[in-house]
C-alpha cells in the first residue's frame, strides 16, 4: 500500500514537473524573440557608435578626445535599481538604469571637438542603456535555460529510474503475495482431505 501511494505521488509529481517544463519552453520561446531583436538593436548601435568614435578621433585626435573623456567623467554618474520578481516560480532580473548628468552644459568647447562628439555621447547613453537590457534578457534566458535542465534531469529520473523501479518492487510483491496465497490454498486443500480421511 505504501509503495502504491509513493507510485501515485510520483506520477502526479512527474506530470506537474512537465507541466512547468511546458511553461518554461514558452517563456523560453517568448524571451528568445525579445533577446534576438535585443541582440540586433545592441550591435546595430555598437557599430554606429564605433563609426562616430571613428570619425571623433580622426577630427580631433585622440589627446584633446581623452582630456574631454577625463572631464566628463565627472559630469554623469550611473544609477542602477536591481530588482527581483517570479515568473513561473524562477526568479528573475528588473534592471532600472539611468544615467544621471550633472550639468546641462557640455564640459568642452566647440572649438577644438568635433562635431561628432555630441552625436557620440547621445549615442554613448543609449549604448550603456543597451547593455544593461541586453544583459538582464541574457541572464533571464540562463535562469530559464538552468531550470529547464535541472525539470529535465528530474522527469528522467522520476520516469526512467524511480516510477519504474517502484512498479518492479509492486510486481515483486503482488507476485510474492500471489505466490503465498496459493501454496495456503494448497495447505489448506491438505489439511481438509486429511480431516476427511481422518
Amino acid at each position: 500500500m505504501g509503495l502504491q501511494r509513493k507510485l501515485i505521488f510520483a506520477e502526479r509529481g512527474k506530470d506537474f514537473l512537465e507541466f512547468r517544463r511546458e511553461q518554461i519552453i514558452k517563456l523560453i520561446n517568448e524571451y528568445w524573440k525579445k533577446y534576438q531583436i535585443q541582440q540586433k538593436d545592441f550591435f546595430s548601435l555598437f557599430r554606429k557608435l564605433m563609426l562616430i568614435l571613428n570619425q571623433t578621433y580622426k577630427e580631433m585626435g585622440k589627446k584633446n578626445f581623452n582630456i574631454i573623456n577625463s572631464i566628463s567623467k565627472i559630469r554623469f554618474e550611473p544609477q542602477l535599481i536591481l530588482k527581483y520578481t517570479k515568473k513561473a516560480g524562477i526568479i528573475i532580473p528588473n534592471i532600472k538604469y539611468e544615467l544621471l548628468q550633472e550639468g546641462h552644459l557640455p564640459a568642452y568647447s566647440f572649438e577644438i571637438s568635433s562635431h561628432y562628439l555630441d552625436d557620440l555621447i547621445v549615442l554613448l547613453k543609449k549604448f550603456f542603456e543597451q547593455i544593461m537590457r541586453t544583459a538582464e534578457i541574457e541572464d533571464i534566458m540562463l535562469k530559464f535555460a538552468f531550470n529547464f535542465k535541472k525539470i529535465d534531469r528530474r522527469i528522467n529520473a522520476l520516469k526512467n529510474i524511480i516510477i519504474p523501479n517502484l512498479q518492479s518492487d509492486i510486481k515483486t510483491i503482488k507476485d510474492i503475495l500471489e505466490e503465498i496465497e496459493r501454496e495456503e490454498n494448497v495447505r489448506l486443500k491438505i489439511i481438509k482431505d486429511k480431516i476427511r480421511a481422518g
